[in-house]
């Protein structure tokens, strides 16, 4: 796997830019992993509906091709845009998705942070009034829990496109101009704010080492 630190960038010629790989991509292609971030923007997912975007403000709004509802992007975060053969890798989208949870699970543990999967609800969440703790999550919904890490992926002709976005130390107040993932009232957090310090480009290179081992 090739992986390719962009830096900050911004969304629309990223996007363009997966699909055109993946539309020339041949079975002998070379997979690759791209790092970035984004410049502030709202992307809405195939399945995203128009009142989940409350008060967009001055920040675009871009539409997409993954799956999944609306989600913000900006400075501080560590996007992940995994371009994977499945079919070469030899594992189904179900074991796609839990791998890139799984990359994030373990990068938050090398903060000290325990990540939780939701039921039915894709991405990584931790709990509000214990992040360092082991304790199991609340079982009803999204009691108690914020969410830190947000996945919506492409899948064509067997390549993914899209990806997954760490939150580290952005500005939150975009995410309460929507209802993040379509959940009204899901609190979204970032390390910073659960009492983690570190750099993007740190939570960059470890979210890049778990991933390039878990796909592989």
């Amino acid at each position: 796997m090739i992986v390719k630190v962009l830096g900050q960038v911004e969304y629309l010629p990223t996007y363009q830019a997966m699909q055109a790989f993946t539309e020339g991509r041949t079975p002998d292609t070379p997979d690759e992993l791209w790092l970035c971030e984004h410049p502030p923007v709202f992307t809405q997912g195939l399945a995203g509906k128009v009142d989940h975007l409350l008060q967009p403000g001055d920040i675009p709004v871009v539409a997409t091709d993954r799956g999944g509802q609306v989600t913000y992007h900006g400075p501080g975060q560590v996007v992940a845009y995994p371009l994977l053969d499945l079919k070469r890798a030899g594992y189904f989208v179900k074991e796609y998705v839990y791998r890139l949870e799984e990359a994030v699970v373990r990068t938050l543990a090398d903060f000290g942070v325990t990540g939780h999967r939701v039921r039915g609800a894709p991405g990584i969440y931790v709990r509000l009034d214990d992040p360092f703790g082991h304790g199991r999550p609340p079982t009803s919904g999204f009691e108690g829990l914020g969410k830190i890490a947000a996945l919506g992926i492409k899948v064509s002709r067997h390549c993914t496109y899209h990806g997954l976005a760490l939150n580290v130390a952005m500005d939150l107040e975009p995410y309460s101009r929507i209802n993040p993932c379509g959940y009204a009232g899901l609190r979204s957090v970032d390390l910073s704010t659960i009492g983690v310090s570190t750099t993007w480009n740190e939570a960059a290179a470890t979210l890049g080492h778990k991933l390039e081992a878990l796909l592989a």
